[in-house]
């Protein structure tokens, strides 16, 4: 559904740690850091992305807003969660387990990554 999504960060070589790291956990290769100082990790259907804000001004978070990566196990999103709080993120809500809504399962794990952004591994069970 989604082409890319681009977050900002004051400190994208730290951010690369972080999401080298966990996007790692997750089979994607590490993010190439551009001469701008921004962060791309790049599939063949879509984009995820960390700046510095272009307006110069310092960069925020979004209230109520949540970024979900695919697992493809539950394991492999202990492993994210894992090498997110090993590489500056904060563990954040319940423990990664199992979540059900109605007839739906789904493992979760939650984060903040170093700049505070809430993340999300999801694996559909």
């Amino acid at each position: 559904m989604f082409s890319h999504i681009v977050i900002g960060a004051d400190d994208t070589d730290k951010a690369k740690v972080f999401y080298d790291a966990t996007l790692g956990a997750l089979g994607y290769e590490a993010g190439v850091m551009s001469d701008t100082g921004r962060v791309m990790y790049i599939t063949e259907e879509h984009i995820f992305g960390v700046t510095k804000p272009l307006n110069g001004e310092p960069a925020g978070v979004g209230n109520g807003e949540t970024i979900g990566f695919i697992a493809k196990s539950a394991e492999q999103c202990d492993a994210w969660h894992a090498a997110g709080v090993a590489n500056g993120g904060t563990a954040i809500e319940d423990p990664p387990g199992v979540r059900e809504m109605g007839e739906l399962k789904f493992y979760l794990a939650y984060l903040r990554d170093p700049a505070g952004h809430k993340l999300c591994t999801m694996y559909r069970m």
